[in-house]
């Protein structure tokens, strides 16, 4: 699995266009609010092209992508937080994806009606955002009493997450997202993933737009991309309607028609890159027996992680790996004409895998 989205955003802004476009599943799709009350899941292979030069080289009897998967979640309306429309059944849903994508309507159309009347991508963003604030300081506050009891009971080991707690609760009430408080690495962060926080996550705008205004910003655009800025998140621009045609038609004859219209990637390509960079996610490859295979990572995790991301018996053995980049095997040819120019590493525990490498693991089991 490469990572896990959950699609969030108001009723009638084409959360479920574009999921089905994004993940051909046949959601429901329907203009009226709560169309879709439990959430449709999606999986969908990552475009790869590097995984397809590797097949034409090696000739795998079964070649494996590695997958990304969709949650169109029911839409969000104001006071989810405290339990209105399909509220914490809907919150619920995204506590355990990896990233959370807001689809904001960015198109006019008098025969789908917005729920909060004209168009507006800012006062729907500032909706949404501050409902996943509401329900996370819930969150919060909850555990704060449950922490607090045990402190004055005598254990002093909570001590630490009460003070956490305590810090996330000021910044959510001041307005302030958790993913732009606590910075990677720090101890904070184990007690912030078992919180599964809603802010804590990843945040991706995509912002549902005409045809007309795929290929510029537009006003509607710009202001999506200033709360991002300050949000320090990201942005990426999507035809619903057009990537509902594009999913109809076959591999080849997209590239056609992106070309035709003066698109390098189609809205799933898009988001697809965008998301690894904002997840700070890479590829690696192994080739084992009848299977070529690829696998999503953390960059900078190392060889034995990496190993058990695909058993776990793996990284409990690792022993070394032989390592080749995507670059030289190609040029090489061939994983033996490879090792005769000397271009295999071999490797041990504290080598950190980097994008594109194909990797021999040797482990005892």
């Amino acid at each position: 699995m490469g990572f896990r989205c959950g699609i969030i955003g108001l009723p009638n802004v084409g959360k479920s266009t574009i999921f089905n476009a994004l993940s051909a599943a046949g959601a429901e799709v329907a203009n009226y609010p709560f169309c879709t009350i439990d959430p449709n899941v999606g999986v969908v292979q990552v475009p790869d092209e590097r995984l397809q030069n590797l097949a034409k080289i090696i000739n795998p009897p079964k070649t494996v992508y590695t997958t990304m998967e969709f949650l169109d979640i029911a839409g969000l309306v104001k006071g989810a937080g405290k339990g209105e429309g399909l509220g914490n059944k809907f919150l619920g849903n995204i506590r355990d994806v990896d990233a959370v994508v807001q689809i904001v309507r960015c198109f006019d159309d008098p025969d789908v009606a917005h729920i909060y009347g004209p168009v507006d991508p800012v006062r729907d963003i500032e909706i949404v955002n501050a409902e996943l604030m509401l329900a996370d300081l819930e969150t919060v506050e909850k555990r704060i009493v449950k922490i607090d009891r045990l402190v004055k009971s005598g254990n002093k080991g909570f001590r630490k997450e009460l003070e956490v707690c305590q810090r996330i609760k000021d910044f959510l009430g001041k307005g302030i997202v958790v993913r732009n408080v606590f910075e990677p690495g720090n101890e904070e962060n184990k007690i912030l993933k078992d919180l599964h926080l809603l802010t804590a996550k990843k945040m991706l705008y995509v912002a549902n737009a005409s045809e007309a205004v795929l290929k510029g910003k537009g006003r509607y655009i710009e202001s999506i991309e200033e709360i991002a800025k300050k949000d320090e998140s990201r942005v990426i621009t999507i035809c619903g309607d057009m990537e509902a045609e594009i999913a109809e038609l076959e591999e080849d004859e997209r590239k056609e028609f992106l070309e035709d219209i003066g698109l390098e990637k189609s809205g799933l390509q898009k988001l697809i890159k965008t998301g690894y960079e904002l997840l700070g996610l890479i590829t690696f490859y192994t080739t084992v027996g009848p299977e070529l295979r690829a696998w999503t990572i953390k960059k900078g995790t190392k060889t034995p992680e990496a190993a058990g991301k695909i058993h776990t018996d793996m990284e409990k053995g690792f022993i070394r790996a032989e390592i080749v980049s995507y670059g030289d095997f190609i040029k090489a040819g061939s994983l033996s004409a490879a090792k005769e120019k000397g271009l295999v590493g071999i490797e041990g525990k504290d080598y950190i895998i980097s994008d594109g490498d194909i990797v021999y693991f040797r482990f005892n089991v």
